[in-house]
């Protein structure tokens, strides 16, 4: 069982994989006779935070002070731009992964059918590049973005924030 660099914060969900399990999306594609491959916890955080800027309704991610670092340092020379995993926590198992994610959502979104939305596509994206069997997406609606606000964190939500 390797749950070296579990991150998420917010409850967990005990043990992600046991070894003997059959039961991962892949069943079997990351531990052959040939050799294991390891998926390191900031793949799926990336993996995971651009599916769920995908989703139209997405206007940013993370908590509040996570947002405002993230402004900061986009601003600065060399920023690097957008952080992929901001926002975004995993614990990574063997076989297995759980992703806890925080949101920003535009005004108007309907908070239940975009959770579904991002989980149906965090779910989906990550199982499909990492052969990691998903077994929770959990997510935190931290805000909700008003029309004509500029919080100036310049994270968008994938084409849904271009109108002022």
């Amino acid at each position: 069982m390797s749950q070296e660099n579990g991150q998420a914060g917010r409850g967990g969900t005990g043990t992600l994989s046991r070894p003997d399990s059959s039961r991962a999306h892949s069943d079997g594609a990351l531990v052959t006779d040939q050799g294991r491959t390891t998926i390191a916890d900031d793949v799926v955080a990336k993996v995971a935070g651009m599916a769920a800027r995908e989703i139209g309704g997405v206007h940013a991610m993370g908590a509040g002070m996570a947002r405002t670092f993230g402004s900061v340092r986009e601003r600065l020379p060399g920023g690097g731009g957008t952080d992929a995993t901001q926002g975004v926590s995993v614990q990574v198992g063997e076989k297995q992964a759980a992703v806890d994610i925080d949101l920003v959502v535009e005004y108007g979104a309907a908070i239940p059918d975009l959770s579904s939305a991002v989980r149906d596509n965090v779910t989906d994206r990550v199982q499909h590049i990492t052969g990691l069997e998903v077994v929770e997406v959990n997510i935190t609606v931290d805000d909700i973005h008003l029309p004509g606000e500029d919080d100036g964190n310049g994270q968008g939500s994938g084409g849904s924030s271009g109108g002022s």
